[in-house]
């Protein structure tokens, strides 16, 4: 027998779990003041769902589940689809699309869904990254107006900032802004998928990685100058926007750049948290059902993007053939209890801790006394947590004090003492 986990897989003991516990009640409570809605759904799907080509290179990491009973037949089979039915899902927005699809018409519209869940990815672990993970999603499914966009971005850095971070960066850009600046560029339409992977690797190999790369792939090397040119031609704040549009006339749809500027003052207008919105050009998102406005969250103390999400207009219409306008923005609860963690961060006190100490052997009628006092003090809301008197009563005493009890009531068979801890 093993006693690890699965590689990919970890054990979550108890000091983690109060944090986590924690941020999944700010989360509901944050969320929830935004008229977000909670639901659930399975975390197996079909594979049919899971391998739509909307999930971008996920699909390459699915956990994939085979027949079972009479349905498997190993030695017929001439194909995978002959041996698999379903895989546990990725992420949470292929559900969020199905499960509108089927449950639309008991829907209010819009619909402001928050989903929170387990899931997974045959994916390599490392910092922050797991084989089983928890997943936060907010979206708005029915609002095709920029409402959507800025609210989403306003409940995530609420909750943020709730959760004590400051200083972060809300990074935004839309894809069709993306896919103007390259067709400006000269490079073929056909082109711009193996293009936006270059460039999503500008944070990792730089500006002449990229462009080193795409000469590489056999693109024009007029059409990359000309392409990485546009990028030291356009700013990270609303004017850089305006004048990328300037630039991009008569390429870039108008709406998309008048929702970019519209998006980014209204945030920057209302924002509570402490952060900046900055317009990236070179923002990619790899999800490929991505059809207007993205954004991610980066944090300096991580080194890279905590959570992200957008617009993608066109996913659920592959499950109902009308296409319905969604968007969502999904954190990375993971990386943000790791950085929690790491901070040494203190879940805020609901009520007092106070720990009894109980002498082993207690007669029932004193026990009961003592149990019913416990009982009082929760009531008033006080943490009371009831142990057996150890030998060693001083180190048990030390870790008690160490989770955070302020107060150590010892009990005895006829006399009572009380000591409170410094």
């Amino acid at each position: 027998m093993k006693k690890k986990p699965v590689t990919g897989m970890r054990d979550i003991l108890p000091d983690e779990m109060e944090i986590r516990n924690y941020a999944i009640r700010l989360i509901r409570e944050t969320y929830g003041s935004f008229g977000f809605l909670p639901l659930e759904t399975p975390c197996v799907e079909h594979i049919e769902n899971l391998s739509s080509k909307q999930g971008g290179e996920n699909e390459k990491l699915i956990f994939k589940i085979l027949k079972r009973g009479e349905k498997l037949k190993l030695d017929l089979a001439q194909e995978e689809l002959d041996l698999v039915d379903s895989g546990l899902r990725y992420d949470l927005t292929v559900p969020l699309s199905r499960y509108y699809a089927n449950n639309a018409a008991k829907l209010p519209a819009p619909f402001k869904a928050l989903q929170m869940g387990n899931v997974w990815r045959a994916d390599r672990p490392q910092r922050g990254r797991f084989r089983q993970f928890m997943q936060c999603d907010i979206d708005t499914l029915g609002d095709a107006s920029c409402l959507a966009e800025i609210e989403l971005i306003l409940a995530t850095t609420t909750l943020l900032g709730k959760l004590e971070f400051s200083n972060f960066t809300i990074r935004i850009n839309d894809r069709k802004i993306l896919k103007a600046m390259a067709e400006y560029s000269g490079f073929p339409k056909e082109s711009f998928d193996t293009v936006f992977i270059i460039l999503d690797k500008m944070d990792k190999i730089g500006a002449e990685g990229v462009a080193e790369e795409l000469k590489k792939e056999g693109f024009a090397e007029e059409a990359v100058k000309k392409y990485m040119d546009l990028f030291d031609q356009v700013t990270s704040d609303v004017e850089g926007v305006k004048r990328c549009g300037q630039i991009l006339e008569g390429v870039a749809e108008k709406d998309s750049i008048e929702n970019l500027v519209y998006i980014m003052e209204s945030v920057e207008a209302v924002k509570t948290a402490d952060f900046i919105i900055q317009f990236d050009p070179t923002l990619v998102r790899g999800m490929s059902y991505y059809t207007g406005p993205i954004f991610e969250v980066s944090m300096d103390e991580y080194g890279g993007s905590v959570g992200g999400g957008g617009r993608y207009d066109e996913m659920i219409g592959k499950f109902t053939g009308q296409d319905i306008c969604a968007c969502g923005f999904s954190i990375g609860f993971e990386r943000i209890v790791m950085l929690l963690m790491e901070r040494g961060f203190k879940v805020p006190a609901s009520g007092k801790k106070i720990a009894y100490l109980v002498e082993k052997n207690m007669p029932a009628a004193r026990l009961k006394e003592i149990l019913k006092g416990a009982n009082e003090l929760r009531g008033q809301g006080a943490q009371v947590n009831l142990a057996i008197m150890k030998k060693n009563k001083k180190f048990q005493k030390e870790q008690l004090t160490q989770e955070g009890y302020e107060e150590i009531v010892e009990f005895y068979r006829e006399t009572l003492q009380k000591k409170e801890e410094d």
